[in-house]
């Protein structure tokens, strides 16, 4: 296995990022436009009440650029020290299937338990991808 195979997750991961950063943008002129959201509201985010849906793309956008960060600098890390394989590689596509998982059921409005269900999934991934590493460096 090529050891550069193990950014395309990270890659996957950070073009879902994207397009809900994108579809957050929509979704703030569709607010102004549709559902009379004052453009003022933006400065600070304060003084309207937005619509629910979103609250929901602007709370899973900040989501995507939290927890994920640890997933982007164990990726690289992998690369960097060598140690991609197939399970790293696995556990990389895992996580990013349970982010997408995640950003179904928080958008779509699917409900908590599903919600913290995917969201726990992805970070029980997370740290079994950070413990193998560590693992793999100690035993190196």
């Amino acid at each position: 296995m090529h050891q550069e195979t193990i950014l395309y997750p990270l890659l996957a991961m950070a073009l879902l990022t994207g397009w809900v950063g994108v579809r957050m943008l929509q979704l703030r002129f569709r607010a102004v436009r549709r559902d009379g959201l004052s453009p003022a509201y933006f400065e600070l985010n304060r003084g309207a009440r937005p619509p629910e849906y979103l609250l929901r793309i602007e709370q899973h956008y900040q989501n995507l650029l939290e927890s994920p960060l640890l997933f982007y600098v164990g990726l690289v890390l992998i690369y960097v020290t060598g140690q991609a394989d197939a399970i790293a590689l696995a556990l990389g596509w895992l996580y990013v299937a349970a982010r997408l998982a995640h950003l179904v059921v928080h958008v779509g409005a699917m409900g908590l338990t599903w919600r913290r269900r995917t969201f726990l999934t992805s970070i029980v991934l997370l740290y079994a991808l950070w413990v193998r590493l560590f693992v793999q460096l100690a035993a190196s």
